[in-house]
């Protein structure tokens, strides 16, 4: 257990908010390294992105779920949230902003201010967090900092709902080197640390104002699970105290009392035991096994609520359920509806931007807020041996005023400018309205579109391909306006297999006379899978099981002399992409299978 507590005055809870790939949690990195977290012979010296432990965002690079960690500098102890920078994640910052006091905004030396740096800095300013800018990656052999600088000022006089808001110190960094500079450096290569952001942070953030003599209350921000503790509850104290064996309820549910039994506070990457906390510290605390996000933890004085915490609304959806194919059951643990609709639910507790509806099939709607963000949890599922099926995503609409509206995104695009004819032509086909084109650099055109959100599925892909995958594309909701006209058919037809067993090289050789075709000779296919992509519009079904005939002259080994093109494997996201409305996604821990929905459907 802890001895000695921390000051009241002596704590700063900031959280660090950026676009995504802008180097937040990098810098975090070098924050927990220099202030001798670990030992310098932990492995964690090593490693880079230590705050996103999940296998899924090491893949990835990208943070999905919000963090706490806590460094001691100077006798102040700073509890640290790290944010997903991700406009699919948004509803990761939305509920943990509510335990900061203060935010450092980290933005690109190139790419300045992004989509997703307008949305976390408005709900920073709205929740009237104090804000430290630091320009990252001055590194960059393309890095614009002045025109960066200009950018960010004209971001904070265009959100900024008080003038105190307008007053923010710039920092200037190279994440990755661990330095940062209270002035631009003539010499990147000069000595320096990240001290200098942990002074500001402790100069410029206030310490918690939360109030400590009153009756104890807590919104609970984040959960966790201890298979030795239980269930893991986690938040800001709002204020009052809270101690070991003190008794609490629910404010939602006020009927029962919950005794306290263990209190915790962050170190380091970890927790350690306190006899109590105070007004203004961020907690974990256990006792409570039926707690849920955004309810309030109370002292049963006082029973009333505090305000939950506002998540934005979905804007796709896609229906849900067991894996139906010929195949079902081969390669999963977890196949049947109920176990599916289950786990959904259980993921309702802490992924709040997640719908999850029971349709009168049986099948489940489930709605989050971008491709991403349902492609993580499917991957997710995949990953813990779920086997399901998917339909095509679709956009949530709604009927505002008698007429019906659609959700519409601001897309902000770089690209060479070898590829400035090839984005003007796509994003035409797409209803893409230009609001912004400027060359950025002698290379480089800076694009923002406004585009409906239902034209942007697989739009990321189809765009990578086309640059060569030099485009930095990035989007974020804007608001819902009057539907507009439906889109064309854009991709071809499919090839489909016509008959049950293994594919071989001369059916394969036959499809891709056709078009290209997704699967390697030898793999076992069902009527109806979908095993390629035609050259046309339609449709085509083939038999890909079909050999060489043999004769006195072949034998039956001259079919593996035929050479093939390799197959296109697409990866989760892009298969979702893929999909039209009459097909599904056939998932399992081992396979991605696409097939047709109707799969005795007439040729």
């Amino acid at each position: 257990m802890l001895e000695t507590q921390i000051k009241y005055d002596s704590i700063r809870n900031v959280a660090v908010i950026a676009h995504v790939d802008h180097g937040k949690t990098t810098l975090i990195d070098a924050l927990l390294k220099q202030t001798h977290v670990f030992r310098t012979n932990q492995d964690e010296m090593k490693e880079e992105r230590i705050m996103d432990s999940n296998e899924l965002e090491k893949e990835r690079g990208i943070t999905i779920a919000a963090k706490n960690c806590a460094i001691e500098f100077n006798g102040t102890k700073i509890n640290i949230i790290d944010t997903p920078g991700h406009a699919d994640f948004s509803g990761e910052v939305e509920r943990t902003l509510g335990m900061a006091d203060g935010a450092v905004l980290i933005i690109d030396a190139q790419e300045g201010p992004m989509p997703q740096t307008r949305f976390v800095l408005k709900k920073a300013f709205e929740l009237g967090l104090k804000v430290i800018v630091v320009i990252n990656k001055i590194d960059k052999e393309n890095a614009r900092i002045p025109m960066v600088i200009e950018k960010t000022g004209d971001l904070f006089l265009d959100l900024a709902t008080t003038d105190e808001q307008l007053e923010f110190p710039i920092l200037y960094a190279n994440g990755r080197e661990g330095k940062v500079w209270t002035n631009l450096p003539d010499d990147i290569t000069s000595e320096s640390s990240t001290l200098p952001l942990l002074e500001k942070i402790i100069e410029f953030v206030p310490a918690p104002q939360n109030p400590a003599d009153k009756p104890f209350k807590m919104v609970i921000s984040s959960l966790g699970y201890d298979q030795h503790l239980g269930r893991i509850i986690i938040g800001k104290i709002h204020q009052g105290t809270i101690a070991k064996q003190q008794q609490v309820i629910i404010a939602q549910a006020p009927d029962k009392k919950f005794t306290i039994e263990r209190v915790m506070v962050n170190q380091g990457l970890g927790r350690v035991e306190v006899p109590n906390a105070h007004a203004g510290d961020i907690i974990s605390i256990t006792g409570i096994p039926t707690a849920t996000i955004g309810t309030t933890v109370t002292d049963p004085s006082e029973p009333s609520a505090l305000p939950a915490i506002a998540i934005s609304e979905p804007t796709l959806h896609m229906e849900m359920g067991p894996n139906t194919s010929p195949f079902s059951g081969n390669e999963g643990d977890f196949t049947t509806g109920r176990l599916i609709e289950e786990r959904l639910f259980r993921e309702l507790e802490t992924n709040l931007s997640l719908r999850v509806e029971k349709k009168e099939n049986g099948k489940l709607k489930v709605s989050g807020r971008g491709e991403l963000h349902l492609a993580i949890l499917l991957e997710t599922l995949r990953r813990e041996g779920f086997e399901l099926e998917v339909g095509q995503p679709e956009v949530i609409t709604k009927e505002i005023d008698g007429k019906l509206h659609e959700p519409v995104e601001e897309v902000s695009i770089v690209v060479p400018e070898a590829y400035v004819g090839a984005i003007n032509q796509e994003m035409g086909k797409r209803f893409g309205e230009m609001i912004h084109m400027k060359t950025i650099s002698p290379l480089e055109t800076e694009f923002i579109f406004h585009i409906p959100t239902r034209t942007t599925l697989g739009l990321r892909n189809i765009l990578a391909t086309l640059t060569k995958g030099t485009i930095v594309y990035n989007s974020q909701m804007l608001e819902y306006r009057p539907k507009g006209k439906d889109l064309p058919k854009l991709r071809p037809g499919v090839l489909i297999a016509d008959s049950p067993g293994k594919s071989l090289a001369y059916g394969l050789l036959t499809a891709q006379g056709r078009g290209i075709t997704f699967i390697e000779a030898g793999t076992e296919v069902y009527a109806g899978m979908i095993i390629g992509q035609n050259a046309t519009d339609k449709d085509i079904h083939i038999n890909v099981c079909k050999g060489k005939k043999l004769t006195n002259m072949r034998s039956s080994a001259s079919d593996g002399n035929i050479q093939l093109e390799p197959a296109t494997i697409f990866s989760l996201e892009q298969s979702i992409d893929f999909l039209e409305s009459d097909e599904l996604l056939e998932i399992t821990p081992k396979s991605l299978r696409l097939r047709k929905r109707e799969l005795d459907a007439k040729r």
